[in-house]
């Protein structure tokens, strides 16, 4: 890693690094007697208000779980009769992590019944105790913030008609962790983690009539959190829609939770609600799901809209998210949005991806071009080839990606894999034509490496039937002549295809795209050399084989310009 990319990190190194140092007294202190003392106060007796929690459940979860099988971000473990879950070795630190954070209480409470009754008493009746003591990774502030946000959503599963001692038990361990959270929810991990965190301890306040100062202190702190995270235009600052979704799955909740207590919602997230559901309508694909941008995966299109459902006001997404970094076109059945973003700051780009210029097409409700998507916690071996521009419907050059993920060793342990460079000032501009609607994109991220410039047109049709691209390579004056004069750079532009889509070869060149819903489309290219290859797609829980078109050539000292259309076949 170079020092000049180092040195602007010194001070969040310095301060994840005393912070793993310190863990050890961090922990004794935190579990002493003194400090739990800190933890004592009135104590609730019931929880006020169960928030709708939008997130999706399966009852084959629950079965599984009533069998002894725990399976979180694909991972699976079988708990023998008579083997608490608490007690055996975790496959994985997320396998832990959503174990402890009650991941499993939504299933049951969605199945009900009495086996999934006694089952989550048992789990809950467990943990509080081997866990009553402060402990890390258990008690951190997003770990328990989770736990909580499950339990006051779903915990009308095990406390109506509970033994009194363990109601009680219960009861003081929600004491003592909501109280911790209010003492901790800023050591929480920067960006979405953070904003949750605060969501849930103002819901903690709301939910447990116990300290109207743990409400109000929530809201305060939630209000900072989206201040800082949630962009004039309702995206998210990570620009991920996947994350834009969480945020507004958790503002929901508060706001809920208020309306039931009778209290007006601060402005600062009433003004945040209006502004991140047109932008989630941004996102969506006519399929009801989310377009893959920045480590963001499609999200369950019910949880989507019933979550917009909750939007009295209906507002309808900007043509330009500026601050975002996106623009999106329609015309008749048809959708593009296109990347046109810089890489998020710091923290913010833990999962954020080097799509620079990435386009997605849609038609109706079928994906024609999207990007390939993210590995997530389920499939984390795929998280580095998917964040690569590669993985992108946009320009490669010279197989090298647009921005690069923090290398492994000391910086990436402490802060993590969080991309880095990528443009440093894109430029997108929106005119009307003739030809229908055109956006404009340039982006610098080459410019360092390569003293080469990406410009990329893109233009739809009035009537959405055609869309028309070029990509230009412009080297950049004293720069790339300076670097390697006459040599040569390879390029190569992708367009992912959607798994669903059937792809073939057409007499006399060009490609036939035949879409689930009966659709043709016809793609040409000039300028390169147009080839079909291998792919896949992981927007949804699996990973998917599909194709790739891409069109390979190299630049010289001069620019180097690639056409291409997709234009739909009209009988």
């Amino acid at each position: 890693m170079k020092g000049s990319e180092l040195l602007p990190l010194l001070p969040e190194l310095i301060r994840a690094g005393l912070r793993r140092a310190l863990a050890p007294l961090r922990n004794l202190w935190r579990r002493g007697w003194i400090y739990r003392r800190l933890l004592k106060g009135p104590l609730a007796d019931h929880i006020v208000f169960h928030p709708w929690d939008a997130l999706p459940r399966r009852l084959e979860e629950a079965d599984s779980l009533l069998r002894g099988r725990f399976r979180f971000h694909g991972q699976t473990v079988d708990v023998p009769a008579g083997v608490s879950v608490f007690d055996v070795r975790p496959p994985s630190a997320a396998w832990h992590e959503a174990l402890h954070s009650f991941h499993w209480l939504p299933a049951l409470s969605t199945a009900g019944g009495e086996a999934s009754r006694k089952l989550a008493t048992n789990l809950i009746g467990q943990w509080i105790k081997r866990h009553q003591l402060y402990s890390e990774p258990v008690w951190l502030p997003h770990i328990m913030a989770r736990r909580l946000a499950h339990i006051f959503s779903h915990g009308r599963l095990v406390i109506l008609n509970s033994e009194m001692m363990w109601r009680s038990r219960l009861f003081v361990s929600l004491r003592e962790q909501a109280r911790m959270l209010e003492r901790i929810s800023g050591e929480a991990p920067d960006g979405l983690p953070r904003l949750e965190t605060c969501a849930v301890l103002a819901l903690s306040g709301l939910c447990l009539d116990d300290s109207s100062k743990r409400r109000d202190t929530g809201l305060a702190r939630l209000e900072s959190e989206i201040e800082r995270q949630i962009l004039p235009d309702g995206g998210h600052v990570s620009r991920s829609p996947e994350a834009l979704l969480s945020a507004y799955r958790h503002v929901i909740m508060v706001m809920e939770a208020l309306s039931a207590v009778n209290e007006e919602p601060p402005h600062g997230l009433r003004n945040a609600h209006d502004r991140m559901a047109p932008m989630l309508r941004f996102f969506r694909h006519a399929d009801g799901a989310l377009a893959l941008f920045n480590g963001g995966a499609e999200s369950d299109p019910r949880m989507i809209a019933g979550l917009l459902a909750r939007d009295d006001i209906r507002g309808q997404p900007f043509h330009h998210a500026r601050h975002s970094g996106y623009q999106r076109l329609t015309a008749g059945r048809t959708l593009c949005l296109l990347d046109c973003g810089k890489t998020p700051d710091g923290a913010f780009a833990l999962n954020a991806h080097a799509g620079a210029a990435a386009f997605e097409l849609s038609s109706g409700a079928d994906r024609i071009v999207v990007n390939c998507g993210a590995g997530g916690l389920t499939h984390q071996a795929w998280n580095t080839a998917l964040r690569a521009t590669a993985a992108h419907s946009t320009l490669t050059l010279s197989d090298t990606s647009s921005a690069h993920i923090l290398p492994a060793g000391l910086a990436r342990d402490l802060l993590g894999p969080r991309l880095m460079g990528g443009p440093v000032a894109p430029v997108s501009k929106r005119v009307e034509t003739a030809q229908g609607w055109t956006v404009e994109v340039m982006h610098d991220a080459y410019e360092a490496m390569f003293g080469v410039r990406h410009e990329r047109q893109l233009t739809l049709s009035p009537q959405g039937l055609m869309v028309t691209g070029r990509d230009r390579l412009v080297p950049v004056e004293g720069k790339m002549a300076a670097e390697r004069p006459g040599a040569g750079r390879s390029y190569a532009v992708r367009f992912h295809i959607h798994p669903d889509v059937r792809v073939s070869r057409l007499e006399g060149g060009g490609i036939l795209l035949k879409l689930p819903g009966g659709e043709g489309w016809r793609f040409r290219a000039g300028g390169g050399t147009l080839e079909v290859e291998e792919s896949v797609y992981l927007g949804g829980p699996v990973v998917r084989r599909t194709e790739q078109l891409v069109i390979t050539g190299q630049m010289k000292d001069s620019p180097a310009e690639i056409a291409w259309v997709f234009e739909q076949i009209v009988a």
